[in-house]
Parts: C-alpha cells; structure tokens; sequence
C-alpha cells in the first residue's frame, strides 16, 4: 500500500469542507448569509442556496477522485476551476459591499485552495 501525499490528504480535507458547507448552505442559506454580513431576502437565500448545491457536488466529486485507489485528474481540474471562481465571486461581493471583511478569510481560503488543486492537478496529470 503506498502512502498518500501530503497534498491529497490537505485536498480531502478541503473537498469534505466544501462539501459539508455546502450542504450546510443548502440548507440554511439565510444563517450563512448572516454570518458573511450580507443582505437577506427570499431570492438571496435561494440563490445562495443554489450555490450551495454545487459547492456540496463538487466537493463531493473531489472528495470520491481521490478516496479511491484511482486517481481522476480532470475532476482536480475542474475543481480547482470553481475554487478559483468562488474566491473571484466572493471577493467581488466584498468588494461590491455585499459581504463583510470577513467573506475576505471565505476568498483567501478558497485561492489557497485552488493554487493547491490545480498544482496537484499538474502533478498527476497524464501526459497527452
């Protein structure tokens, strides 16, 4: 059995986190949005509930890439991509004045996320 990297094991943790935020914002978008300082209506809290919905899935789809002896790259890929784009989303929503300073630390995380990701992805990826 050989030992997993020390950046599979930080992307599992990442993939279950987003996974499990995002159920979480699924469920309650209007307690998330309140906790990031952001305004609460019936078509935020949808909207951001939506979000959650995708953010459950492909943290889920990283999550099962790499539980399993066989490593699939390209979902890597794209989950690095929508880390990229949530950082960008959500930095711009603090920058617009939709979230608070704190969305910033929701941001920073979700690059750091990505850079790490995508980096993985480079590493394992199969040649073409």
């Amino acid at each position: 059995m050989t030992r997993r990297p020390w950046q599979e094991w930080a992307i599992l943790a990442i993939a279950g986190l987003t996974a499990v935020t995002g159920v979480v914002q699924m469920l309650a978008p209007e307690w998330v949005l309140q906790r990031l300082g952001a305004e609460r209506t019936p078509t935020s809290a949808h909207f951001f509930g939506i979000v959650g919905m995708f953010m459950a899935v492909i943290g889920g789809a990283v999550f099962h890439a790499l539980a399993g002896r066989v490593r699939d790259p390209l979902v890597l890929l794209w989950g690095s991509l929508q880390k990229f784009g949530a950082a960008a989303a959500v930095g711009l929503g603090v920058a617009h004045r939709l979230f608070s300073d704190l969305a910033w630390l929701v941001s920073g995380f979700d690059l750091a996320s990505g850079v790490l990701m995508f980096g993985y992805w480079r590493r394992i990826r199969k040649p073409a």
